[in-house]
């Protein structure tokens, strides 16, 4: 098979003006492109909470500039040549989100020289002066950039976790520039133990004395890892479910060498009593899921990103989420997985109700997995085909089914087009 053409670069959108009023003069998105633009088969993808606009591998590997470790093609399983969202058939579009930290404008990129600030930091990041996030922002930043590449109508938008909170943003606030919606592993809104999760995260960035703030830039001072790292462990274990913890991990030791490594522990002052007890497996995971996150990911980007997700909610402004979605004529795909807590199957439901409602043409594919909320980034060989057949056919696709029915087939694609192996990328 040829090489698909790829592109990829930074928009310079010119001043962007946020949900909440506040603005920025000099707005950029980070973007990549893959496959050829025929003026009908766009297809937007929107990552989850810590992705990039990296969504799959291209043949030069200086593209992956910009981003490393899981934020590294994290869907590359589903999207390329022959796989679901074929890129020899589908010109696929993925944009960072504002807020984040791998080129589009957030608290990490550095600020206009004369911007007229209350307290001048002492360094040239926005850092907490930024203005609040949302998921309208980021739905609103890739309208401008699809208009600046030339894109008018998508075939689709399909997006996972909080990235299907912003597909379905798309069908709330652009009806008639998108046929065809994805939402995957998500929500029309978080409910009260994911905010919970969500403030404890964000608090323990804000509790690392080396957060400062949020003014931690500059060569002479330390990031904020050790609160970063909590954060992304609790972020970790409400993307896994009780069945595989406990496949995974058990309850079992990691070896006893490890009770005093300090650097698996994050750095954290010694427990004295530490050696007496067992440093278990799932310690162990988490410590290495966090190991080096603050290498590759903004204190304050998390801060705003997980702040972007608590305060979306589908509903507002129409008072029900039927009411959000009432002026899409299109058709919705919902995928949800059986042992998600993060985001679970009777949310998913709850949104294809609401489709119903409008008259939309909706299936509610769900998948029977135990992995909890990363099933759709570690089972690709379970997402890839419904996804496949709905780009192609709509609710009509053969591997599509409704509110989870089994026909007895197998949805899975021939060996030729599917997935090699599950991303790690969460988040």
């Amino acid at each position: 098979m040829s090489a698909v053409p790829t592109d990829h670069g930074v928009a310079e959108l010119g001043e962007f003006t946020f949900e909440c009023g506040q603005s920025v003069p000099d707005f950029e998105v980070a973007y990549e492109t893959h496959g050829e633009f025929d003026g009908d088969n766009v297809v937007l993808i929107c990552h989850a909470l810590t992705g990039s606009q990296n969504v799959a591998r291209s043949p030069e590997p200086e593209r992956d500039a910009g981003t490393a470790g899981q934020a590294r093609a994290w869907w590359d399983d589903v999207v390329g040549p022959g796989k679901a969202i074929d890129t020899t058939e589908y010109y696929v579009v993925c944009a960072n989100v504002p807020g984040s930290c791998y080129g589009t404008t957030g608290p990490a990129s550095e600020r206009p020289a004369d911007l007229d600030l209350r307290e001048e930091p002492d360094h040239d990041r926005w850092g907490t002066a930024f203005p609040p996030v949302q998921v309208e922002d980021w739905a609103r930043a890739q309208r401008r950039l699809l208009d600046h590449l030339g894109v008018g109508r998508l075939r689709a938008v399909v997006g996972g976790s909080v990235g299907g909170m912003n597909a379905l943003e798309w069908a709330k606030r652009y009806p008639d520039d998108v046929d065809r919606v994805v939402a995957i592993a998500t929500a029309g809104r978080l409910d009260a133990q994911c905010l919970a999760l969500d403030a404890v995260a964000r608090r323990a960035i804000r509790a690392d004395a080396d957060w400062n703030g949020g003014d931690y830039y500059g060569d002479d001072r330390p990031d904020p890892t050790e609160g970063l790292a909590i954060a992304r462990q609790i972020g970790h274990v409400m993307y896994l479910s009780k069945a595989s913890m406990e496949r995974k991990f058990g309850r079992r030791s990691a070896g006893r060498d490890s009770l005093t490594r300090e650097d698996g522990d994050l750095g954290l002052p010694p427990e004295p009593t530490a050696g007496f007890f067992p440093y278990r497996e799932v310690e162990s995971y988490l410590d290495y899921q966090a190991e080096g996150f603050g290498d590759r990911f903004d204190a304050n980007s998390y801060l705003y990103l997980t702040r972007a997700m608590d305060e979306y909610d589908l509903a507002a402004g129409h008072g029900t989420d039927a009411g959000a979605l009432g002026a899409f004529e299109g058709e919705a795909l919902l995928m949800s997985f059986t042992a998600d807590w993060h985001f679970t199957v009777e949310q998913s439901g709850s949104l294809a109700d609401a489709f119903r409602e409008t008259g939309v043409p909706v299936a509610h594919h769900v998948v029977d997995s135990d992995h909890g909320h990363d099933a759709f980034l570690v089972e690709p060989e379970h997402v890839g085909p419904p996804v496949r057949d709905f780009l192609a056919d709509g609710v009509d696709g053969r591997a599509v089914s409704d509110d989870g029915g089994d026909d007895g087939d197998d949805p899975r694609p021939d060996s030729d087009h599917a997935p090699v192996h599950a991303s790690l990328f969460r988040g």
